[in-house]
């Protein structure tokens, strides 16, 4: 069953240099849901859905490895720069295996201004390693 989120946008998946480095872009539409009760007056976009779309981005562009990897943890998240209706979110995502059998993203997430965030992400798998990795 699907999930409501907090973005009315989609996260779309750029090329990538690798199965391991992955990208991906959102428009933050003028529209977007969470913009006018965030700041009134002055919509700022939430971080949380800086980590919604390197969530999403995350699971468009899961490594063949880690295919069926749910999310497991938000492992750090860093603010650097205010996103504001209007811009675009460019994510640049690295892929890690861990020693207990997970999966992390580690991402860039940056717009015309500059960096805007950083999100680390796991990614556990289905099955005894994911047991043991909790």
């Amino acid at each position: 069953m699907p999930a409501a989120g907090p973005l009315s946008g989609t996260v779309e998946v750029l090329p990538a240099g690798s199965e391991l480095r992955t990208a991906a872009r959102f428009r933050v539409a003028d529209t977007e849901t969470v913009l006018p009760g965030h700041y009134p007056g002055f919509p700022i976009f939430p971080g949380v859905c800086l980590v919604e779309c390197t969530h999403q981005g995350a699971l468009a562009t899961l490594p063949a490895a880690a295919a069926g990897g749910e999310l497991a943890a938000v492992e750090s998240t860093r603010f650097t720069g205010p996103v504001f209706p209007g811009d675009v979110v460019d994510l640049a995502m690295e892929w890690r295996p861990t020693p207990a059998g997970s999966w992390q993203c580690r991402a860039r997430l940056t717009t015309d201004r500059g960096p805007a965030a950083s999100v680390r992400l796991r990614y556990d798998l289905p099955g005894p390693a994911a047991a043991v990795a909790s």
